[in-house]
């Protein structure tokens, strides 16, 4: 095990944040740092909370204004170390401190100023996530015709490799090395272009349905339904964080996780809203936000019973099923570039994205 970073390390210049920023300010925050917590403090250094990516997400769900002070959806009492605590004390208070499993670590002095901010990463190596991806690579792509014509839509070249690549190379560096991809329609295009997958540094495993079975069915005919998956649409482009969505799953003891993005539309018309006949007002365009279901989740073992062998199922109607059973389903805001190619104009953005990174 790793000893813990030397005190006082340049790190605290990008985490330490002021207690009264707004959310919008830590999100900028958090991106740049790209240590997943931000350390909170007045300008005494003395520590008031610790920020994390998943108190953002939590603040999405909550419909929580970016112009709040940041304080606000803080923990303000977190697991805190000593300075000079060894790596196996700060590896136990991260494992035991809470009911969950914690990555990040504020380190405080006697008095309580905040002297560094400890990551699991800097304690132990990078680990795999130990749970397998399921990737759905089966549909016909018929809006997106004449490209689909002779390429599956996950095959589609997103600048000089296919969209499936661009995924499975995002599964890798997250730590997952078992992929299963269910295929249908024209399969060999897939299975020739990765083969077993060694020489993407991951295990690939291909599930052929011989008939289309919707998003959720062709789950039934994956191996490896004894552990944590991670399933996603095949025509994903998404930079989301799969190490903290699997976290979040295990904070939140999910038995399925969905994958959620905030989307506005502005309706074209005034809205005359009414009581009966009468007229109570009239909103000229107004802007609507929901959240949308992003294709992307996390399923553990017990969910695969509620799955119908050899029909048709859609992950849809598995999450109304659980939802009726009294299973645990929950929501993870992703916050990263997302992008569903459903569309042509959707494909041009994508790579319009890759170009120029907006």
């Amino acid at each position: 095990m790793r000893m813990p970073r030397p005190a006082g390390s340049d790190r605290l210049v990008d985490v330490a944040i002021d207690c009264t920023a707004t959310i919008a300010e830590a999100i900028a925050r958090l991106e740049r740092a790209g240590t997943g917590a931000l350390i909170l403090c007045d300008e005494d250094r003395i520590l008031r909370g610790l920020l994390t990516d998943g108190d953002v997400r939590r603040a999405i769900l909550r419909d929580v204004s970016f112009d709040w002070p940041c304080k606000i959806i803080a923990n303000d009492n977190p697991v805190v170390a000593l300075e000079g605590c060894s790596g196996a004390e700060a590896i136990h208070l991260m494992d035991h401190g809470r009911e969950f499993v914690l990555n990040h670590l504020p380190v405080v002095d006697r008095s309580g100023r905040i002297v560094d901010l400890l990551l699991r990463s800097d304690l132990v190596s990078e680990e795999r996530l130990g749970i397998s991806a399921v990737i759905m690579a089966g549909g016909f792509g018929t809006r997106m015709r004449p490209l689909t014509d002779h390429l599956p839509k996950p095959m589609l070249p997103l600048g000089d490799r296919p969209v499936l690549e661009h995924t499975i190379e995002r599964l890798r560096d997250a730590g997952i090395q078992r992929v299963n991809v269910t295929t249908h329609y024209l399969a060999d295009v897939i299975t020739q272009h990765f083969g077993d997958g060694r020489a993407f540094d991951v295990e690939i495993r291909y599930v052929e349905e011989d008939q289309p079975l919707g998003t959720a069915g062709g789950l039934r005919l994956v191996d490896a339904l004894d552990e944590t998956m991670l399933v996603m649409n095949g025509d994903i482009v998404t930079e989301v964080d799969f190490r903290s969505m699997f976290a979040y799953h295990r904070e939140h003891r999910a038995d399925l996780t969905v994958g959620v993005r905030r989307f506005e539309f502005q309706v074209p018309y005034g809205v005359v809203d009414c009581d009966g006949e009468r007229v109570l007002t009239v909103r000229e365009k107004p802007v609507f936000n929901v959240l949308v279901n992003a294709g992307i989740y996390l399923l553990e073992p017990n969910v695969s019973a509620c799955i119908p062998d050899g029909h048709r199922f859609d992950m849809t109607e598995l999450i109304d099923r659980l939802v009726e059973k009294g299973c645990r389903v929950v929501s993870f805001p992703i916050v990263e570039h997302w992008l569903d190619i459903g569309q042509r104009a959707d494909y041009e953005r994508a790579q319009e994205y890759l170009r120029n990174g907006n």
